[in-house]
């Protein structure tokens, strides 16, 4: 999946930390995701698919079918206008805002990040954690768990 992220990236021309940007996570995941250390996440997919609407879900999942999707009537050419498009309006993107689902216990903010280039960086307030339990497991796979 790492090769289909790059690849939307190279298609969107994005940086690494421009997608990340995009997508409002932390551009360490983005770097790790194409370095193959880590594999994406249901949220990083879910947030390609949410703020890229017109990325096709089977092909970022399996490889299968086409990067963009295509809806009935509507012109096969890439979303970027090239040399040869000129004279054609750039479709517009939908605005889609993800739902949030019940029982969720991810609080994401409900904002849109500006890229941080050459601007003064104030960390994000969050509430303080509260610490619901902790799990010592053993080297004889036994484990205790701890609740305050």
């Amino acid at each position: 999946m790492k090769h289909r992220i790059k690849q939307i990236m190279d298609q969107e021309n994005l940086t690494p930390a421009r997608f990340a940007d995009k997508l409002e996570i932390n551009r360490a995941i983005i770097s790790h995701i194409l370095n193959g250390r880590n594999n994406p996440s249901l949220d990083v997919v879910t947030r390609i698919l949410n703020e890229m609407s017109y990325i096709n879900a089977e092909w970022l999942l399996t490889g299968e079918g086409n990067m963009y999707k295509k809806e009935e009537n509507e012109d096969p050419s890439p979303m970027e206008p090239d040399l040869f498009s000129q004279g054609r309006a750039k479709p517009e993107e939908p605005t889609v805002t993800p739902e949030k689902s019940k029982g969720s216990s991810v609080n994401s903010p409900d904002y849109r990040q500006e890229p941080a280039d050459n601007k003064e960086f104030e960390p994000i307030k969050q509430p303080p954690k509260e610490i619901a339990q902790i799990i010592v497991y053993y080297n004889d796979k036994t484990f205790d768990v701890f609740r305050p």
